[in-house]
Parts: C-alpha cells; structure tokens; sequence
C-alpha cells in the first residue's frame, strides 16, 4: 500500500515516537511511505513562528525522510486545484493539500487529526 504521511507522524517517525497504531502501517516493508513538501513547509513556518511542536530541523528531516526510502511526493497544479474540491471541514490549508495529493494520487492519508476523518477517501486515522 501507499501511505503519504502528514507532518506530524513524520514527526513522531523522526523522532521515534510513532504511536503503537502507527509502528504497522510505518514499518511495513510492502508499503511505500511518501511524504509531501507541504508538511516540510509548515514545519519551516511553524518553527519561524517558534511553535514549540515544530522545533525540529526542516532539513535535517527532509534528509533523513529521503535516507529512509521515503518517497517525496511531489506538488502539482492538480494537488493544488483538488483542495478547492473539498467540502470545509478542516481549514488547515497544510492538511486540506495533504488530503488533495492522497486523492489525486489515489493513495492512502495516515494521519492522526480526527478532523480529516470526516472526508470520503482512503484516510488511515489513528485512534
């Protein structure tokens, strides 16, 4: 399976504190882990704005995303013009375009905001 990660299990991934609901999901070797340049972007933001949940170095887990095999899923105009689809359930622009890029690409979200839950769509909530 394709799982795109949203920010904060990546996060928790880097940092080694991936709940228990998530560890199956993550070190699964037949599932392709993506991330997305928007969660490294609200980090970059959230860490500018001294977000105390946001103080990792953007780069260093950009690096260590891509040395574990982690797929970068790249940002497209689709991405982008599929956000304007969704219902507003959630106003986070940085998930709202995380759940765009599952849906287009057609791959599975693992998240753990229930808010993101509420859309239609392969969404892995973690309880």
């Amino acid at each position: 399976m394709k799982i795109l990660l949203d920010t904060h299990i990546l996060i928790w991934a880097a940092a080694g504190t991936l709940p228990k609901e998530a560890v199956p999901y993550v070190v699964n070797p037949e599932n392709v882990l993506c991330f997305s340049p928007a969660s490294i972007w609200e980090i970059v933001i959230k860490k500018g704005l001294d977000r105390l949940d946001f103080q990792l170095d953007p780069l260093a887990l950009y690096r260590g995303c891509l040395d574990n095999g982690y797929e970068e899923l790249v940002i497209t105009g689709r991405h982008v013009l599929a956000v304007g689809e969704l219902p507003q359930i959630h106003k986070d622009p940085f998930d709202r375009l995380l759940l765009a890029q599952a849906r287009v690409e057609g791959i599975s979200l693992l998240t753990s905001d229930e808010m993101l839950s509420r859309y239609s769509g392969n969404i892995l909530c973690l309880p």
